[in-house]
């Protein structure tokens, strides 16, 4: 899952060197932290959080099949 943000994420940016993320496990829960160049935070959460709300979205489909829930986090 981690894989899949990181592409998605990158995807996104205008510096995909500086995506970075983080995957913590819980014993039913993941929860991932995603790391964007200052310039491109804006271009990961979108107009009131529309990008941001469809990657989350995602992720919690892919989740589904793991049986398992997700959380992602977009931090500085």
């Amino acid at each position: 899952m981690k894989e899949l943000l990181e592409i998605i994420a990158k995807a996104l940016v205008d510096n995909p060197e500086a995506v970075t993320v983080t995957e913590k496990e819980g014993e039913h829960s993941v929860l991932l932290e995603l790391k964007v160049a200052d310039g491109d935070m804006g271009k990961v959460i979108g107009k009131q959080g529309r990008i941001a709300k469809s990657i989350r979205t995602v992720m919690k489909a892919a989740a589904n099949h793991e049986d398992k829930k997700v959380v992602v986090e977009i931090v500085q």
